[in-house]
Parts: C-alpha cells; sequence; structure tokens
C-alpha cells in the first residue's frame, strides 16, 4: 500500500508539507509520494493569466496514481480534494480517499462553489496577474499556529503565487461516488471554518474529527498517520 498526498492552494513542494506525517508511515512499512502542481508554478510554466491550471494539476496527479500497480490510498489537502475528485476517476490502484480540511466536488462544481461570500481577508487575489496567494502575514495565526515554530518558519518559505482560474475551473467528475472517503475534520482550523468542514464532510463516508488547526499532518503528524494506517 502507498499513499499519494496531494497538496494545498498557494503552495509548493508537497513531499515538504507531508514530511513528518511521511515519515511516521514509513515506521509501519507504508510508502508515500506527493506530486507537484503546475498550477502552483511547480513546473516548466509560471503561474498566471496563461499559466497551468486545474486540468493541468489533474493531469499530473493521474500520471502519478497510473503508475504501478501498488494500492494507492489519496490524502488530499484543502484545495487538493479538488484536484483528487477528478484525478483519481478510473485510477485502478486507488482504494481511499481522504480528504483533510478540504472539498468534495460533484461535476460541474467548482473551488469558488464552496467559498464564502466576501473574500477571506488571509487571501490576495490578482485578476490583472491571473494569480492569488496567501497574504505572509497573516499566514502564521492563520494555517500553522499549532505547528513547532521551526516548521511555520519553513511553511512561510513554501508560499506561491497560483494560477487564479484554479479557484472557477470545474471539476468534470467526483472520484468520492464509487470510493470509500473518510473526511478529517480539523477543529481549530482558523483558514477553513470548522462550521464549513462539517458540512462539507456530509458527502463523505466516515468523519474523523481532529483538534488542530489547518496542517495537522505538520502540527500532529503521528495523529495523522495514525488515522490512515487504521484505513489500509
Amino acid at each position: 500500500m502507498r499513499v499519494v498526498f496531494v497538496h494545498g492552494a498557494c503552495v509548493r513542494d508537497g513531499s515538504w508539507w507531508w514530511h513528518r506525517a511521511a515519515a511516521a508511515l514509513q515506521e509501519r512499512g507504508i510508502n508515500s509520494i506527493a506530486p507537484a502542481f503546475p498550477s502552483c508554478g511547480e513546473g516548466d510554466r509560471p503561474a498566471g493569466p496563461q499559466g497551468p491550471g486545474l486540468p493541468e494539476d489533474v493531469a499530473a496527479l493521474r500520471a502519478v496514481l497510473n503508475e504501478g500497480t501498488e494500492p494507492t490510498a489519496i490524502v488530499a489537502h484543502s484545495y487538493g480534494g479538488i484536484v483528487a475528485a477528478e484525478a483519481a476517476v478510473g485510477a485502478e490502484t486507488v482504494r481511499h480517499l481522504v480528504l483533510v480540511s478540504s472539498y468534495l466536488p460533484e461535476p460541474g462544481e467548482s473551488l469558488s462553489t464552496f467559498a464564502a461570500d466576501a473574500p477571506p481577508p488571509f487571501l490576495d487575489f490578482d485578476p490583472d496577474g491571473g494569480t492569488f496567494g496567501v497574504r505572509p502575514e497573516l499566514f502564521a495565526e492563520t494555517f500553522v499556529q499549532d505547528c513547532p515554530p521551526d516548521i511555520a518558519r519553513r511553511a512561510g518559505d513554501l508560499l506561491v503565487r497560483q494560477t487564479l482560474a484554479v479557484t472557477h475551473q470545474p471539476v468534470r467528475a467526483a472520484a468520492w461516488h464509487d470510493l470509500p472517503t473518510t473526511y478529517m475534520v480539523c477543529t481549530e482550523d482558523r483558514g477553513t471554518p470548522v462550521a464549513a468542514q462539517r458540512a462539507f464532510s456530509r458527502r463523505a463516508d466516515e468523519v474523523v474529527e481532529v483538534k488542530a488547526g489547518h496542517h495537522p499532518f505538520l502540527s500532529q503528524p503521528q495523529t495523522v498517520a495514525d488515522i490512515i494506517g487504521g484505513l489500509l
């Protein structure tokens, strides 16, 4: 069994965001991988008005899912759930979806479908430049307030601007209809309100609550590894 971790919006280097939980899973003999997202500039084209968007992210994840024959669990964080919903359709190796403070979109829905009426203060949108990102001065207190200081500092170094189009591009399929799905509610999350998470989680088969902020795989990696290990 392997785990494919799908990182959230406006960051790069999914392997780093996942490394603490990956180490805990490796102790159980469970390997993991974290593919890069073109829309976050993790490819040969920069984010922007003509930059890569959701289709390119879906293709990048699908390529990893189609490698080999090892049974796979997807752990999708935040925006990653949008990507995983479409990319996992038809991927014969995938056995389980785990959504962490994330989304379970229906076909035709997009990230903006789940957005609040007013843009959150911690995000910066640049329609002319075709990108959006997290405001650095609000990042630590919003997203990593419960992480060790050195981890929180490094996380802030990995923020990027992402192609704005991904917020409106709809998914074309929803893998969670056909796969066992677990939703991890992060009750101390200041980025995605817990009430919103619980509403999103109603589409999942199973719901687990963790007393953690937006990145439990950084703040409580052993807890996350235990939850995932119990599903495999």
